[in-house]
């Protein structure tokens, strides 16, 4: 799966699989869920950027985790 962000959806992600081609989706908490195919030749390729599965996450997309990775301002719990 990757994950793809372009102008032409501002409000959405798209993501690309061989199982489920294209799509785009609500950038948005549980927006997998609402996913719907977008035809090939309708994204143009010069506008669409790759980037990191984790930036999807809460979309329930899959791979991506549940949650934001943790920031650098905060501390992370003591494990002891």
């Amino acid at each position: 799966m990757k994950l793809y962000r372009c102008p032409e959806f501002p409000m959405h992600w798209l993501a690309f699989s061989e199982k489920e081609r294209w799509v785009k989706f609500p950038a948005e908490s549980g927006g997998w869920q609402k996913r719907q195919i977008v035809p090939t030749r309708s994204i143009k390729p010069i506008l669409k950027q790759q980037i990191p599965l984790w930036l999807g996450f809460n979309t329930g997309i899959p791979g991506a985790p549940r949650q934001s990775a943790p920031s650098a301002d905060r501390p992370l719990r003591n494990a002891a």
